[in-house]
């Protein structure tokens, strides 16, 4: 389950378009606007599949649409590639190297 303080921005997006919840989930094939008002309020975390419909829909990334999981997301990764980083690596120096960088830039996000 997304924390309740997690942002997103489909109920706005929705209303930019003047759009009903309803006619949001028959674009999306689903039947009544129910999931689309608990996806709004995050009751409900969507899968890949509806979040790139928001994102057809909407003409909006996923990463703009759920802003603050995107956050939490990465503050996640950069904590976990901190930890990677320190960590001994077997591979060949070149590979290695790459590694590193690789998670340097993911920890500082």
């Amino acid at each position: 389950m997304i924390s309740p303080q997690s942002k997103n921005y489909l109920q706005s997006n929705r209303k930019r378009l003047a759009l009903f919840q309803d006619e949001v989930a028959f674009l999306m094939g689903k039947r009544g606007g129910a999931k689309i008002s608990r996806y709004e309020r995050f009751e409900l975390e969507p899968g890949l599949r509806t979040a790139l419909a928001f994102e057809v829909i909407y003409k909006r990334s996923v990463s703009e649409l759920f802003d603050g999981l995107y956050h939490e997301v990465e503050k996640e990764i950069a904590k976990r590639a901190k930890i990677l980083n320190h960590r001994k690596d077997r591979k060949p120096r070149e590979t290695a190297a790459r590694k590193r960088e690789t998670l340097n830039a993911l920890a500082t996000a």
